[in-house]
């Protein structure tokens, strides 16, 4: 007999098995496997600038406070 657990956790992996098999999934799969590089290049890139320009910003703060600023 089986347990309401097992049972649980059949029912999951057949529905994850019939999802993972449509077209969507694999479209998504495939899509997000190709962009990732771009995905990560794009994430360094933005928090290099952010970072540049909160020092340029914290620098800029300093100066006009007259060295003050922390």
């Amino acid at each position: 007999m089986e347990t309401k657990e097992e049972r649980f956790a059949r029912r999951h992996q057949e529905r994850e098995k019939k999802m993972k098999a449509t077209p969507g999934y694999m479209t998504f799969n495939i899509m997000f496997t190709l962009a990732y590089p771009f995905i990560a290049v794009f994430t360094f890139v933005m928090s290099t600038l952010l970072a540049l320009f909160s020092g340029v910003s914290k620098a800029m703060a300093w100066v006009v406070s007259g060295g003050r600023s922390h």
